[in-house]
């Protein structure tokens, strides 16, 4: 095994000692990760190399004072170490260099559907295209290149087979002794060979003068004549022709498919007052930032909407969502009024998938929850609407947005409440949102 092969196993080794998916979302280092690539750290396995004593020995080779055997150089300094008193670098302080394991949010949403046991389906919204699907219909005209011939070959062996009879057997009728052509026709309708007049009157005249008295009677020709039946004949002699017609012919065309897009806008709310403080925000981003990723790799086509409130409520960017903070109050309708006229003008329903999630500390203004939101939340149609609630210490007794959120909808399928306490929650946080979509 040489070099080259020991470092793609130290590499493959490396991939496997990522984070895990759960652990990164709870705990990880989300900034590193952009919204179209996620970076999960890797604990970096050092490769093995050769190291030198950076000394100097007063010249080449083994150097002065260097005995037989001695090591090639110490291991120096790194950062970190610490001195023997462990000042600095104490075991567990140091995070560890890391590198990183990438993935698009493609990837992530399988792996984070095979981790939480999700599969969600997108729905098809905006037609993009009409393109042509599988040559399933058939007309009577078209190009030859389209000629279902299969379906020729089938009408023409079925008119053969119900054409097809013994012609031996009706010659040998033709051959008793005072039967014409007439009687002979006569007889073959009655029993129901399919033979033409013309025929028997030409396979008549084919025949000696001796030949037409061949059989004294039809009992004596029956009974030495063996008749076959048209299948023992096909698989004695096969077929030589089969009768094709023009009114057999039909020629194949695509049906017309509609191609839908898969496309989906994200509104992302957040309370930013004064009450949601450092913890609160983080716990915010640990629960969006992924809800993101995922939906970016579920659609085709994701487009994404931050809306930021106090009292009032404005449209930020990704940057500064997740940071930004106001010493106003809290007036939460005022984001999802803001969301709506958004939705309206930019996202119709007819083509776009909708997501409304918001997230705060569920502390709002006196009876805007009842009066204002819930009917706001009826009144926007959404794939799904989803609250978050994030209270680190537990519920302030003024914190009662979620749960008249909860209440008023807990018949509905497309309303989700989660409470994140802690980066613990955010993973279940997570799967009830998406599972409410799901089901």
């Amino acid at each position: 095994m040489g070099l080259k092969d020991d470092l793609e196993r130290y590499r493959e080794v490396g991939e496997k000692r990522r984070q895990d998916l759960s652990e990164f979302i709870q705990y990880g280092d989300l900034g590193q990760s952009r919204s179209d690539e996620v970076k999960i750290p890797i604990k970096i396995v050092n490769l093995p190399e050769f190291e030198y004593d950076q000394r100097d020995k007063g010249g080449v080779g083994q150097g002065e004072g260097a005995e037989e055997g001695d090591p090639v150089g110490q291991p120096q300094p790194q950062p970190g170490d610490g001195d023997e008193e462990g000042e600095e670098g104490e075991p567990g302080e140091e995070g560890g260099e890391h590198e990183y394991y990438e993935m698009d949010p493609e990837e992530f949403a399988q792996e984070l559907d095979e981790q939480l046991g999700l599969d969600l389906d997108p729905k098809g919204k905006k037609v993009i295209e009409e393109k042509e699907g599988e040559f399933t219909d058939i007309t009577r005209s078209g190009p030859s290149s389209t000629l279902d011939f299969e379906r020729l070959f089938k009408q023409g062996l079925k008119r053969k087979l119900a054409m097809d009879f013994d012609e031996g057997y009706v010659r040998e009728a033709l051959k008793i002794d005072g039967w014409g052509p007439a009687t002979v026709f006569e007889w073959a309708r009655e029993n129901n060979i399919p033979v033409s007049k013309d025929w028997i009157d030409d396979a008549y005249d084919e025949l000696s003068a001796d030949e037409k008295s061949t059989w004294a009677s039809i009992e004596e020709m029956e009974a030495e004549v063996e008749k076959v039946d048209t299948s023992t004949r096909i698989r004695r002699e096969g077929v030589d022709q089969i009768p094709f017609r023009r009114e057999d012919e039909r020629y194949r065309y695509p049906e017309i498919v509609e191609e839908r897009e898969k496309n989906v806008v994200v509104v992302n709310i957040r309370d930013v007052s004064g009450s949601m403080r450092q913890e609160k925000r983080e716990l915010v981003e640990r629960t969006f930032t992924p809800l993101d990723w995922y939906l970016q790799g579920k659609y085709d086509n994701a487009e994404f909407v931050y809306i930021a409130h106090d009292a009032d409520a404005w449209e930020v960017d990704r940057d500064e969502f997740f940071g930004i903070r106001s010493g106003g109050g809290t007036r939460i309708s005022s984001a999802y009024e803001l969301a709506a006229e958004v939705l309206e003008e930019e996202y119709p329903w007819s083509e776009w998938n909708r997501y409304v999630f918001a997230a705060g500390d569920s502390e709002n203004s006196s009876n805007d929850t009842e009066e204002r939101v819930i009917p706001m939340m009826t009144e926007i149609p959404a794939n799904l609407h989803a609250y978050v609630e994030t209270q680190p210490s537990g519920n302030a007794i003024n914190a009662t947005h979620a749960e008249e959120v909860e209440r008023n909808f807990r018949d509905s399928a497309n309303v989700a409440v989660a409470y994140v306490t802690s980066p613990e929650d955010v993973v279940d946080a997570i799967y009830k949102i998406l599972s409410t979509e799901e089901s």
